[in-house]
């Protein structure tokens, strides 16, 4: 028969007792303790981590009335809260069963006992034990997730006025249920802010949902948001919320909010001016209670201007505007982000990075960074995954073009797609970002400049 792990620890001042138990368990554990003297308990739990213990309830001091283990069983619990202790006795009732069961025992046990019983209540505890720990260790793993993501900006890193300047804006936001919209750029980290308004509101303890806009179709946009009932359509074969039901009570973040239809727009403006909405294939209405948040990189005044973007629907959805700036815009702020992720990914992949070169530092604060955080994030972890060297170098650095690259526009080959990226790069490029004039200088509106930059992942 195969040992079972756990370490197992009797307590009785029985010697008879003890020597017959620790030769039965022996057969079946790896590790059995015995001991007749109860004041050595705490020794040995210094010195041992035991699984299960089991606990005379009479030494000495009282034959009959249990005081003693009762005793003990405090002070066990009180050094190891998840300690599985199973006490014994040889003249226990249902009344001392119970109160010590109440007192944090997880089994009583009559002596003389049979082995098979015994075996199987010392293995019903083991299980219990484990179980302990696995919930000791999530808990633990719950709380310092908790704790890392509840920092005040989580994973927000700037010392630039520009940024302050949005922490200022988040503290002054955050605790009310104003509805807030957040523009920037692709990469600038919208969703970090919502987030951070999350976590300092009064709704913290709820649920935050988080909806890519630009992710759902057409088709599937009322029954994704407001939710369906059964049969409301052919795959619908159960009830089923939506987000603003799910987030009810919450904080329901609508991403990429400037790519909806009109006609999708006119539904969700419906459901902000009345707060409730309407499930798919049902009549009846149902009340929300969201914190609303927005974010677009896209120009979502000029999309009003030009008839592309309601503007009451603006208007009801930010009551406050929070602006991120693009990377390119607080370079201070480079070297504490490059800092930032280059210790973060040297420990995901074991990396032993010390640091980045002077020249190399200067070379990712020369780049204009289109793609922003996100980009820059994405450059440091490649870097470190092919690195060779612990002091990262220029040439562990690699842009989509070389700065060296003339100004003429050269193709090697003639797919209409690449033709077109590669023109709107270089014309960000000419105009260090400005999205204004590159979209002058193309023929185009900013808003179509925009949709391409975004098609193309620029």
């Amino acid at each position: 028969m195969s040992k079972k792990t756990g370490n197992i620890l009797i307590v009785d001042d029985n010697e008879d007792l003890l020597l017959a138990a620790r030769l039965f368990l022996k057969q079946h554990f790896y590790l059995v303790h015995t001991e007749n003297d109860p004041e050595k308990i705490p020794t040995l739990l210094q010195n041992e981590n035991y699984d299960v213990i089991l606990l005379d309830m009479n030494f000495t001091m009282d034959s009959t009335s249990g005081v003693e283990g009762f005793m003990w069983l405090d002070r066990i619990l009180q050094s190891d809260p998840s300690m599985v202790v199973i006490l014994i006795t040889a003249f226990g009732d249902v009344e001392m069963a119970v109160k010590a069961v109440k007192a944090g025992a997880v089994d009583f046990v009559l002596k003389p006992w049979q082995n098979e019983k015994l075996l199987a209540t010392i293995s019903s505890a083991l299980n219990l034990r484990y179980s302990r720990l696995e919930v000791d260790k999530l808990r633990s793993q719950q709380q310092q997730l908790s704790k890392d993501i509840d920092q005040r900006y989580h994973d927000m890193i700037g010392v630039s006025p520009a940024m302050q300047h949005v922490f200022a804006t988040i503290d002054k936001v955050a605790p009310t249920d104003a509805d807030v919209l957040i523009l920037g750029e692709n990469g600038t980290g919208k969703e970090l802010v919502a987030r951070a308004l999350h976590r300092q509101s009064k709704r913290a303890a709820e649920v935050f949902i988080s909806v890519d806009m630009g992710a759902i179709a057409e088709t599937l946009f009322e029954s994704e948001l407001f939710g369906h009932m059964r049969g409301a359509f052919t795959d619908a074969r159960e009830d089923r919320p939506g987000r603003f039901e799910l987030a009810s009570g919450g904080t329901l973040f609508l991403d990429e909010i400037g790519n909806l239809s009109l006609a999708m727009q006119a539904k969700l403006l419906s459901v902000l001016e009345t707060r409730k909405v309407t499930r798919l294939g049902s009549s009846k209405s149902r009340e929300i209670d969201i914190r609303l948040i927005c974010a677009t990189n896209m120009p979502i005044y000029e999309m009003v201007a030009q008839n592309e973007f309601r503007q009451d629907l603006l208007y009801r959805m930010n009551t406050v505007e929070i602006n991120l700036p693009a990377l390119n815009e607080r370079r201070e702020d480079i070297p504490l982000l490059v800092d930032y992720f280059m210790k973060m990914f040297s420990r995901k992949y074991q990396k032993a990075i010390t640091g980045v070169s002077a020249p190399a530092m200067k070379k990712l604060e020369k780049y204009k960074w289109p793609g922003n955080i996100r980009e820059l994030r994405h450059t440091l972890e490649r870097a470190i995954i092919l690195a060779d060297t612990s002091m990262l170098q220029p040439m562990d650095f690699l842009f989509p073009e070389s700065e060296k690259e003339t100004e003429g526009v050269v193709f090697d080959n003639y797919n209409l797609e690449d033709v077109e990226k590669t023109v709107i790069r270089k014309a960000l490029k000419k105009h260090e970002g400005n999205i204004s004039h590159a979209a002058k200088e193309l023929g185009l509106t900013r808003t179509s400049l925009y949709r391409r930059m975004e098609k193309y992942r620029l």
